[in-house]
């Protein structure tokens, strides 16, 4: 465009221009530095309406949750590797699901799980070698075994025990969650072959949480928790939180120890026959032998600890004043 403003001096100078091909597909923004400036003058396109990846700050507390989740995942290996293990979270990271797909071997373990209210499903990858080490050193060898190079498929023994790790390592998962929502897990489905699993579009982006898993005497093992990105999005604000309260375990004999504590404690009860009104002056004119008159209502109220809850009818039960209670207000525990 003529008669633009110039720059002085040996800026580089800036050139944009909206390219396409004959009219149809994405434009594409060139920035274009001075051809003298050297290598760093090189051209640079960037597809216009292409979705950046959201930075992993903003997840900070799922980093969190990753530290305390790397330590209940060494209580769930330590019963199968019948030895003290080391479990360590690696640092987050975001990629595309065709990427991490296609970093993983031909065979391997992919569970694929619904945990609601999240959207789409969780994908947990264990390494068949593992699965086998630790097979091995549940029924009482070593651990330090490697036999499915070259295999394609997972022994019964290794079935049953990839089962329960898996189940053990979500139920870990949905503990850690806790603080952030209450997760309900579901198995969708089980593959050995990672190009059969489609959680998300392949060029969607995922969250990769990985866990390296040192059992006992057997080598270093990586299990990996991928999340869509899209589902974390809801609880951005919740993630990115310094502070959150570890929920936990709920401890069930505590919970019962405390409703027997509560079943034992004692509470007023009352009722009310009638209310007569007076007037102030009536009131100041009161003396003793005076009758006040009372109308009593067909039905009382059941008051415990000053709140209502419910009504009854006035009789009598083994020569005493008894209230037969006829109603209990919605919501009060029979």
């Amino acid at each position: 465009m003529s008669g633009g403003p110039s720059f002085p001096g040996d800026e580089p100078s800036l050139v944009a221009e909206r390219r396409g091909t004959g009219g149809e597909g994405p434009g594409v923004l060139e920035l274009e530095q001075d051809r003298e400036a050297g290598p760093e003058g090189a051209v640079r396109s960037f597809a216009l309406g292409q979705e950046s990846f959201r930075p992993t700050a903003r997840l900070a507390g799922l980093e969190r949750m990753g530290e305390r989740l790397a330590r209940r995942i060494r209580v769930v290996v330590e019963p199968f590797s019948r030895a003290k293990a080391q479990v360590s979270a690696e640092p987050l990271e975001t990629v595309r699901f065709e990427e991490f797909r296609d970093h993983l071997p031909g065979f391997t373990s992919v569970s694929l799980y619904r945990m609601r209210p999240l959207k789409g499903s969780v994908m947990l990858v264990i390494e068949p070698d593992f699965v086998t080490s630790m097979v091995d050193a549940f029924y009482g060898g070593s651990g330090a075994v490697s036999r499915h190079k070259g295999r394609g498929e997972f022994t019964p023994a290794e079935e049953r025990l990839l089962g329960r790790l898996a189940e053990a390592v979500i139920e870990k998962v949905v503990e850690v969650w806790g603080e952030i929502a209450a997760l309900t897990p579901v198995l969708a489905s089980r593959e050995t072959n990672a190009a059969y699993v489609s959680p998300v579009r392949a060029d969607e982006p995922v969250v990769v949480q990985r866990f390296t898993v040192l059992p006992g005497q057997g080598a270093a093992s990586v299990v990996s928790i991928v999340y869509p990105l899209a589902a974390l999005r809801a609880y951005e604000a919740q993630l990115s939180a310094k502070v959150h309260a570890d929920a936990g375990p709920a401890d069930t004999e505590w919970r019962t120890r405390l409703e027997a504590a509560l079943d034992n404690v004692h509470l007023p009860v009352r009722s009310v026959l009638a209310r007569p009104e007076l007037s102030v002056a009536q009131l100041m004119e009161l003396k003793a032998g005076d009758v006040i008159p009372v109308t009593l209502s067909a039905k009382v109220p059941l008051i415990v600890a000053n709140r209502n809850l419910g009504h009854g009818t006035i009789g009598e039960r083994e020569g005493r004043v008894a209230l037969m209670v006829e109603h209990i207000e919605r919501g009060i525990r029979q």
